[in-house]
């Protein structure tokens, strides 16, 4: 098991394991499986916090084909490691949920509402739902995984914040992927949640106030902000700026629109404020990110 878990706990003879919060322990980590992936001698584990795992290359026959597979490890289900044998080269990643808000105010007790982590909650026998990601995207995988490996390593200024960029863009991807994060929301019965999310991913290109969301919801912009951030942690607007910034990586990694377009088609029409914003959110300018995107280096600070 990773060392950033310590168990605390057994079910029905199932080790719990729990994300350690000591200050020298990374928000996040990255373990790489090489070869068959996991041990033929793995055996279930329980933890209390999300984990990912991609499935970077298949492995051999006569095994099932499972190249560009990721996989949602549900919080508190008991893991069958089996379900993926064999699966070739892998990666897993680990991290304290806590982690994506960057206001630092997302406790134990409520992570459980973040609407990016919804796909960690899910009742798929074996506690593992998998996914498939489409063959384009692959290579950005596998270079944003690298990318928060190294920021991990070298822990320069700025690092939390481009490894916070790096894994909401993988968490975005994994919330689309199993239905986007309106049907998440849903089959969780949040339908205020689910208005606001379908009122941003609709005017994500647009001018979007609190005042215009609420609006649109029938609630007071007071009452909206208080609803949401003790859901989610964050308030709206923060979430506008957040799926704002996901679809602009997504737009520099898979497009070649000049900058300012992207800007544009974020709801940021000034491309001096995107930058900055971008900067800030990120830990990369949009050009050097574009870069990192292409050649598989890695955004970083500059």
């Amino acid at each position: 098991m990773t060392h950033v878990a310590r168990p605390v706990r057994f079910s029905e003879g199932v080790p719990v394991y729990r994300y350690r919060t000591e200050p020298e322990t990374p928000p996040v980590e990255v373990l790489r499986f090489p070869g068959d992936g996991l041990s033929e001698h793995a055996s279930r584990i329980i933890h209390d916090f999300p984990a990912l795992l991609y499935i970077e290359r298949a492995g051999e026959p006569p095994g099932p084909s499972r190249e560009g597979e990721v996989y949602a490890a549900a919080a508190g289900a008991a893991i069958d490691p089996s379900i993926v044998r064999p699966i070739g080269a892998a990666c897993g990643l680990f991290f304290n949920p806590a982690f994506l808000d960057s206001e630092g105010q997302t406790a134990w007790p409520t992570w459980r509402a973040h609407p990016l982590l919804f796909p960690f909650l899910h009742g798929v026998p074996g506690g593992l739902l998998r996914l498939r990601v489409p063959a384009e995207r692959r290579p950005l995988w596998s270079a944003t995984i690298a990318a928060i490996e190294r920021e991990l390593a070298d822990r320069e200024e700025g690092y939390r914040q481009a490894v916070r960029a790096h894994l909401t863009l993988l968490l975005v991807d994994v919330v689309r992927m199993a239905e986007g994060v309106a049907g998440e929301l849903r089959r969780a019965d949040e339908p205020l949640l689910v208005a606001v999310f379908e009122v941003i991913e609709e005017r994500l290109g647009e001018s979007l106030s609190l005042s215009d969301i609420a609006q649109r919801i029938g609630m007071s912009p007071a009452y909206l902000t208080t609803v949401v951030r003790k859901r989610t942690g964050r308030t709206v607007m923060g979430w506008v700026h957040e799926l704002r910034m996901a679809h602009a990586r997504k737009l520099l990694g898979e497009t070649d629109l000049p900058i300012g377009e992207i800007a544009r088609r974020v709801g940021m029409p000034d491309p001096a404020y995107f930058a900055r914003s971008f900067r800030r959110s990120s830990g990369a300018t949009p050009r050097d990110w574009r870069h990192a995107a292409a050649t598989g280096a890695g955004g970083r600070d500059t």
